[in-house]
């Protein structure tokens, strides 16, 4: 009877993967800004879900369990990117070289842009406005209030605003981070 048990889990947790990991790799894309590694995070937050997996599929909501997932070790990883840029920026420190003419004209795509907020912010503006969730699903996958989620995305927007520019700032952050075709959304207000 355990094998039956096994096996259906096994059936349960394969639909799971298949219905959600494309939706948690972007994700970790947009959270981390790392195409390469997102396919990567996005399987190593699966694998620890299928370890959990009897405490994941009794959750109320195992979507949400899952992006909590997948922020944490996006988390992890842009910290130990971080640590690792300080790391090589110490060593080269020493030569200082400079840019004559550097291109101020160029323009700050979106993904530039959220790479530099801080990652509460980014993943709130992400959540909400990329995935579309409500503030209380944002809430719930990041283990956060909604008022905090509220106050993060507020701030986060404006500050990609001044990262973008006025003109035409939160139309092509909302045009950049649209959910792709076959895409759903669900966003409660």
């Amino acid at each position: 009877m355990g094998t039956v048990v096994n096996d259906a889990a096994s059936v349960e947790f394969h639909a799971f993967f298949e219905s959600h990991h494309a939706e948690l790799s972007r994700l970790a894309h947009l959270l981390t800004g790392e195409a390469d590694a997102a396919d990567d995070l996005a399987a190593d937050a699966l694998l620890a879900l299928w370890h959990r997996w009897d405490r994941v599929r009794a959750a109320d909501h195992p979507v949400a369990y899952a992006r909590g997932v997948v922020a944490n070790l996006a988390r992890t990883r842009v910290r130990s990117t971080v640590r690792e840029r300080r790391r090589v920026a110490l060593f080269w420190s020493r030569r200082e070289e400079r840019a004559e003419n550097p291109d101020v004209a160029g323009v700050l795509d979106v993904q530039g842009a959220l790479r530099r907020l801080p990652f509460r912010k980014r993943a709130c503006v992400v959540l909400r406005h990329a995935f579309d969730l409500s503030e209380k699903d944002t809430a719930l996958a990041l283990g956060i209030s909604v008022g905090t989620v509220k106050s993060q995305t507020s701030k986060g927007m404006a500050e990609l605003r001044k990262l973008l520019g006025e003109q035409g700032g939160p139309q092509r952050v909302h045009t950049a981070m649209a959910p792709r075709v076959g895409q759903s959304g669900g966003r409660n207000r």
